[in-house]
């Protein structure tokens, strides 16, 4: 298939687990795609899995500065983008009573302020016609024990996929937002569990699943490709949940 021939695509955590797989997906369709990623050796490591239609872009999302060198790098590679995935995001488990204000500023830094810059600032090289994906989280609207941080930052994506479709109306921009559920990613190591504590954490959201099992990063994926093509030319500002049926029960 060749659905994204010729486009522009920039994959925020670009070099693992789910924005890894996405960047894969659009080069195998034809795009060029930009990953972006705060470690060199694992965003290197990633642009050599997809190919020549990969290029690497080392930066933290937290950092306006480094999303205006990211930004300028990509003007002056190719002039435009024409999708976006701002995939990039953090979660640590930390229990009511015992949250820093560390905590909260690393999450919110990087999951809403990071996103929130990441699209204003890719918007001056964004034309009618380009869509925009975030990445959310059925946490969100559920309840996790000790994630209520983590949780309303990803409450904070959803509403600004609803605020900005507005925003970008009549720029002819749309912005939609998935939210994978249980999708094990590598990301998954710096929640803090041990082996042990992980194992059983997949195993009870499995069991708690209408699919009875955990996600695979690929058919998330697949989800956001189809919010970036002309086959979902008519949603706009709408979450789509790739959870196995986890928050529809």
């Amino acid at each position: 298939m060749d659905r994204f021939k010729g486009k522009i695509v920039v994959v925020t955590g670009g070099s693992s687990g789910i924005g890894f797989e996405t960047a894969k997906l659009f080069a195998k369709e034809g795009a060029f795609v930009f990953l972006t990623g705060r470690r060199n050796r694992e965003l290197e490591a990633a642009v050599a899995a997809i190919g020549a239609n990969a290029q690497g872009l080392r930066g933290d999302i937290s950092s306006l500065a480094d999303l205006d060198w990211l930004f300028d790098e990509i003007k002056a590679e190719r002039g435009r983008i024409d999708v976006l995935f701002a995939n990039a995001g953090i979660g640590e488990f930390a229990p009511l009573g015992s949250i820093t204000e560390a905590h909260f500023d690393r999450t919110f830094d990087i999951n809403v302020k990071g996103t929130l810059f990441t699209v204003q600032k890719a918007l001056p090289l964004m034309n009618p016609g380009a869509s925009i994906i975030l990445n959310a989280s059925v946490a969100g609207i559920k309840g996790f024990l000790a994630f209520s941080v983590y949780a309303a930052s990803k409450a904070a994506i959803r509403s600004f996929a609803r605020s900005w479709s507005v925003d970008l109306r009549e720029r002819g921009i749309r912005v939609n937002a998935v939210s994978p559920g249980t999708v094990p990613t590598p990301a998954y190591d710096s929640l803090g569990l041990t082996k042990e504590q992980m194992t059983g954490f997949l195993q009870a959201q499995a069991a708690a699943t209408p699919a009875g099992r955990v996600g695979r990063p690929e058919e998330v994926a697949e989800v956001v490709a189809f919010l970036a093509s002309d086959a979902s030319s008519f949603m706009n500002g709408a979450e789509v949940f790739v959870d196995g049926g986890f928050a529809q029960i």
